[in-house]
């Protein structure tokens, strides 16, 4: 069984997210917690930041939504490339 390496992103600089994201190049995925102030008191990343960090990263985003109406919102964080 191989370890894969997701680190979470919520400890980054947020005004300098493509230099952390370059010191952790040799993950296997970077994790992103989105929290909408709502389903979990704290507020995060919505859709136009998830859409720039895949821009600036050629990892994969493991997304964690912690949102009301997921239903709803899954699907657009899904579309995303």
């Amino acid at each position: 069984m191989s370890a894969h390496i997701h680190p979470s992103i919520l400890s980054a600089d947020f005004v300098n997210f493509e230099r952390d994201f370059a010191s952790i190049s040799d993950a296997d995925s970077i994790h992103v917690d989105v929290m909408d102030g709502h389903f979990v008191p704290n507020l995060t990343f919505g859709i136009p930041m998830v859409k720039r960090m895949q821009e600036i990263t050629t990892l994969p985003l493991d997304v964690h939504l912690m949102i009301e109406n997921p239903d709803h919102w899954a699907p657009k964080y899904a579309e995303l490339e």
